[in-house]
């Protein structure tokens, strides 16, 4: 299994929560762009991610995907659907090969009427998430699109970024260590992360690469400076 996302679900579970949990359900494994579940279905399982990432989004009412969260291993996909009994508000697919525990909906309520300290985990973190949606709903009105995607980009490093030393002089101006960012997200699915067109990212991406704080290419992304991009998203 992949490491666990510090702060995530299965991260937070004592390991007889977790034995319990995983006695509850069975491992299924996802190819890169397999759908776990789709906006509108009703819930019958819950998912909590053992390796790979996934995204969470939703479509636009004339065309493209609206990108809502990535999420990575640990996490507890599914669950609100399960809990309140409406149906899905979000299609959540697998950006890369994915292996995910599957647990049926009135397994994983059982499972929370057995472990109450699992419920208040499943409170804070959804409460962590409206905070987010929260502040997103605000970056909107004050950043342009190059300020929003610095401050995805910013994300991204902190979240899936590994050292990266593929060119000589590879420390950033203020003399940081370059980030790899080993998460792939396309132009397309970036721009329904920042509620811009894919032309504005892609205008955002060159005005960024030309202040040195970021390289791209094929299937990469390198931040040189991550404490500029960070005072460029503030």
């Amino acid at each position: 299994m992949s490491p666990l996302e510090p702060g995530s679900f299965l991260a937070e579970l004592t390991p007889a929560e977790r034995g319990d949990l995983e006695s509850r359900g069975r491992v299924r494994d996802f190819a890169r762009g397999d759908t776990l579940f789709v906006e509108g279905d009703r819930s019958s399982w819950v998912a909590v991610l053992l390796s790979g990432r996934v995204k969470a989004f939703s479509y636009r009412e004339h065309g493209g995907e609206a990108l809502l969260a990535v999420r990575g291993p640990g996490a507890l996909l599914g669950e609100v659907a399960a809990i309140d009994g409406l149906p899905r508000s979000a299609t959540v697919s697998a950006l890369e090969p994915a292996r995910a525990l599957a647990v049926t909906a009135e397994e994983f309520m059982a499972f929370l009427q057995a472990h109450g300290r699992v419920s208040i985990i499943i409170m804070r973190m959804l409460c962590q998430r409206w905070r987010d949606a929260d502040r997103k709903r605000v970056e909107f009105g004050m950043f342009d699109a190059t300020g929003r995607v610095a401050q995805r980009l910013v994300e991204l490093a902190e979240r899936f970024g590994q050292p990266y030393d593929g060119r000589a002089g590879a420390a950033g101006r203020t003399g940081g260590q370059s980030v790899r960012i080993t998460l792939n997200l396309s132009q397309e699915e970036l721009a329904g992360w920042v509620g811009a067109s894919r032309e504005a990212v892609s205008k955002a991406l060159r005005t960024l690469r030309r202040h040195g704080w970021i390289e791209t290419g094929r299937r990469r992304l390198i931040v040189h400076d991550l404490q500029a991009l960070r005072r460029h998203a503030r």
